[in-house]
């Protein structure tokens, strides 16, 4: 499993190798390891992290990887951000999920108050993109995606791939906007090694904001 090689246009492609943070667990310390930090400087259609002759060897290093989002914009309104995995180095992103996806929401005119489980945004042995979000993120200049994606053992050739995601997000109802907590979880329903993982919005670019990859001991 390799997931360190940026394959998309307009990113800063400089790496960070420096950053070690801990978690305390009871009995246990979990180590935090920065593999790669993309920053966006103008739009672009996909952020893909693949495996390459002159990345970091994950195959083996670790067996949770933790993607984290902080201020995804979009150009196009109330569009929703997504992602997919690929078996093949990038060449197809096309990997069968089984995925749930339930949310909490709240208007800023407190119109809206709602926990559930929407049936309409999960996945049955699908190929599609997996959304993080139910609804679409506002475009506004101070709207934004900010999230984390953990994916465990993606390199097991005996193991279909589990991912977990929380993301927060400014959405809208009419013209009222909306804070919406989505959480999805599922699996890629492969035993093949996962080797890239590509994220887009549903429609139009990514505008701006950073995507952190973290390997976890």
């Amino acid at each position: 499993m390799a997931l360190s090689k940026l394959t998309a246009d307009s990113f800063d492609l400089t790496d960070n190798y420096a950053f070690t943070g801990t978690v305390s667990g009871v009995g246990s310390t979990q180590k935090l390891f920065l593999i790669k930090n993309i920053d966006s400087s103008g739009s672009t259609i996909t952020s893909s992290f693949v495996d390459g002759s002159n990345s970091v060897d994950l195959d083996n290093t670790y067996k949770t990887y933790l993607f984290r989002f902080i201020n995804m914009h979009p150009v196009d309104d109330q569009v929703k951000f997504e992602f997919q995995g690929s078996i093949d180095g990038g060449s197809n992103y096309n990997v069968t999920k089984t995925t749930t996806l339930f949310k909490s929401r709240l208007a800023e005119n407190d119109s809206i108050q709602e926990l559930g489980y929407e049936s309409g945004s999960d996945l049955a042995q699908s190929t599609n993109y997996q959304s993080f979000t139910y609804a679409g993120i506002r475009n506004e200049n101070d709207a934004s995606l900010n999230g984390v994606l953990r994916i465990f053992n993606p390199s097991s050739s005996v193991f279909v791939k589990h991912f977990i995601s929380e993301c927060n997000y400014m959405s809208k109802s009419g013209t009222t906007s909306v804070t919406y907590n989505s959480f999805i979880a599922g699996y890629g329903n492969t035993t093949n090694s996962v080797d890239a993982i590509d994220f887009k919005m549903s429609s139009g670019n990514i505008d701006s904001g950073d995507i952190l990859l973290f390997g976890l001991n």
